[in-house]
């Protein structure tokens, strides 16, 4: 495992394993395995409606607490309740703290989120705090106006959408990238691209590691996740090589800033208009 120190001095694993997609048993035993594997950062949220199974996952896993770091995220509708989504959080985990806490859209009331955030990290509640897709002014609002910095931004990022400008801001001021949909959402075109193909011969590695490895030495966070024992193992098996500089290059030629997930008004008003009740879950 690589690992970023993080701008508040905590210890960060690089690649964790993202649990968006994965519900009830499946997710439970998708957590344990990818524990076993050697996986020690998982990430989860509320509006997943997979705590419950996180948590089980990590309790079948048989580690001890002190050596996971785990996320959480609050939903933009509880943001001015925010204390009561992060203990909520925490029973449906069955842990006590959290390692990131993300307010997970930049809609709503965000202060006010942000604020509680300042509050459960003083407390000791939360280690550090992060942001799910904002934009460069506000976050640099975050660096202005409070006195708890964000340590992590995390943001739709893959080779089709390198995501360099954000990048270069957030390293200014020792934010880490965070890349969701780390594999384009699993678009076949950019998994078999000739050059991605080429260097899976040159590596004997995968074409999803040649990419999951490109994001790590981009230094980004990478949340790649599986129902599958094997491919969790594969995903994690990418720190026993390194993509040349001239071939990190090639793969920088296929950014195009395309996105899979774009947002809009109307759907940030859909998310402050849902009010779920995240304990109805398995």
């Amino acid at each position: 495992m690589e690992y970023f120190t993080l701008n508040n001095g905590i210890k960060m694993p690089m690649l964790g394993f993202g649990t968006s997609n994965l519900k009830g048993m499946e997710c439970q035993n998708a957590v344990r395995d990818a524990i076993e594997v050697g996986y020690r950062h998982i990430d989860t949220a509320s509006s997943y409606y997979n705590e419950k199974a996180v948590g089980r996952g990590i309790k079948d896993s048989g580690i001890n607490r002190e050596e996971l770091f785990i996320t959480v995220k609050v939903w933009p509708s509880h943001y001015v309740e925010a204390h009561k989504s992060i203990e909520d959080s925490f029973r449906r985990l069955q842990i006590d703290y959290a390692d990131m806490a993300i307010v997970h859209h930049p809609c709503g009331d965000y202060d006010a989120c942000y604020q509680a955030f300042e509050e459960l990290y003083n407390d000791g509640k939360i280690k550090s705090i992060g942001l799910s897709n904002f934009s460069i002014p506000q976050i640099q609002h975050f660096l202005d106006d409070y006195t708890i910095k964000p340590s992590l931004v995390t943001v739709e990022a893959h080779p089709y959408n390198s995501q360099y400008i954000l990048q270069e801001y957030l390293e200014k001021y020792n934010l880490v990238m965070e890349a969701w949909y780390p594999l384009g959402h699993g678009d076949k075109n950019l998994i078999q691209e000739p050059i991605i193909l080429s260097l899976s011969k040159k590596y004997k590695k995968s074409p999803v590691q040649i990419i999951l490895r490109w994001h790590i030495q981009m230094d980004h966070s990478v949340l790649p996740s599986s129902k599958n024992k094997d491919h969790i193992f594969d995903n994690y098996n990418i720190f026993d090589f390194n993509i040349e500089r001239e071939d990190m290059g090639k793969i920088a030629q296929l950014n195009k800033n395309q996105l899979y997930k774009e947002f809009d008004d109307a759907m940030w008003n859909r998310f402050l208009d849902w009010h779920p009740d995240f304990d109805d879950q398995e």
